[in-house]
């Protein structure tokens, strides 16, 4: 073995003690499914590309000049430490769940109000159309999620966080960049949404689960068992409009989860429902990731992100701020919050 296990052991002010640098190796270790000598090679060749730059000869008429330190930030750094592990590990980029490259996305609204019919015929008669705003919702959005992992996405109120899940599952397409997904998505963005309110909530499930990309003949052997966990009873046979938005959320719920997806993607869904069954929904989650699925979580209540998330990205101004270990990013968030307006901070739950 060569220097690098001593490099990574070696003790100085600015270093771990080495009970914790071990802990952090055997997380990396099990994380990543690396054997210990795959990993020192890993720290030794990221050790010896730090330590030995580039050198330049200069000419005679140039004179020497000092290299000009460039400091990677946390996107920059992430990307190369997948770079350095997919040139030892020609797997490794099979792994990614999601990859999110460059994405832009702009929306056209109205600047003008217009309150009332007459005031719209009176503006076709002038050919007078109203101006239109453009809002630049996502900026170069770019990140990759592996599978496994559990990430949390943050951010104030209109940052872009469920702009950014519509177009990752496919709602929204970019104006540019592109969107990679491994494995079939369950989303849980709004509950019910695209229900017929006419049909009663057993036609729904076959309604909603071929959108969701489920064959008749899958849901046939599952619908007793969503109608079950929904916990609609005799309601399930009469018609939505009916039905409470608690009771809409259950069968919705239900039936995103009746399968184990490979990638489960939530916005400010978790707390669906009454108390009870909030904690059963909570349990089937967790259940799906215990099962390996990866999941990308948007919420409002930090400590939920931090209690189920390992990884959190922070948006803001529809660009990526931040990305990284979940506690740490919280915390910066959470001084950044300080100086923010009542508005950003509405509904937002930072304990």
């Amino acid at each position: 073995m060569d220097g690098s296990n001593n490099n990574l052991n070696s003790k100085s002010d600015n270093n771990p003690p080495q009970d914790q640098q071990e802990n952090l190796k055997l997380q990396l270790m099990k994380k990543y499914n690396l054997s210990s000598e795959e990993f020192d090679k890993i720290i030794g060749n990221a050790i010896k590309e730090e330590q030995e730059p580039e050198k330049q000869i200069p000419s005679p008429e140039q004179p020497i000049q000092e290299p000009e330190k460039q400091i990677p930030n946390s996107e920059q750094k992430k990307q190369n430490v997948d770079n350095l592990l997919d040139d030892i590990l020609p797997d490794y980029n099979k792994h990614v769940s999601i990859e999110v490259n460059h994405i832009d996305l702009t929306f056209e609204v109205s600047n003008e109000k217009v309150d009332t019919i007459k005031e719209s015929f009176i503006r076709i008669l002038r050919r007078d159309s109203p101006g239109k705003l453009k809002i630049h919702a996502l900026n170069d959005v770019s990140f990759k999620i592996y599978k496994g992992e559990k990430v949390g996405i943050i951010g104030y109120n209109g940052a872009g966080k469920s702009t950014l899940l519509r177009v990752i599952t496919g709602i929204y397409p970019p104006d540019k960049g592109y969107v990679k997904t491994n494995g079939n998505i369950s989303p849980l963005l709004a509950l019910g949404a695209g229900f017929d309110h006419n049909s009663s909530g057993r036609q729904n499930i076959f309604l909603n689960g071929a959108v969701l990309g489920y064959d008749r003949k899958f849901l046939e052997s599952k619908v007793d068992e969503i109608i079950e966990f929904s916990e609609l009873g005799e309601f399930i046979d009469i018609p939505i409009k009916n039905y409470s938005s608690g009771m809409l959320a259950k069968l919705g719920f239900s039936i995103a989860t009746t399968v184990n997806p490979d990638i489960l993607i939530i916005d400010e869904v978790l707390g669906v429902g009454d108390v009870n069954f909030r904690k059963k929904s909570s349990d089937k989650i967790r259940s799906l990731m215990d099962g390996g699925t990866t999941v990308l979580l948007v919420s409002h209540s930090i400590p939920q992100i931090r209690d189920i998330c390992d990884k959190a990205i922070w948006i803001n101004k529809g660009s990526v701020k931040e990305i990284g270990e979940v506690n740490e990013v919280c915390d910066h968030y959470l001084k950044d919050a300080e100086k923010a307006s009542k508005e950003q901070l509405a509904d937002i739950q930072f304990r």
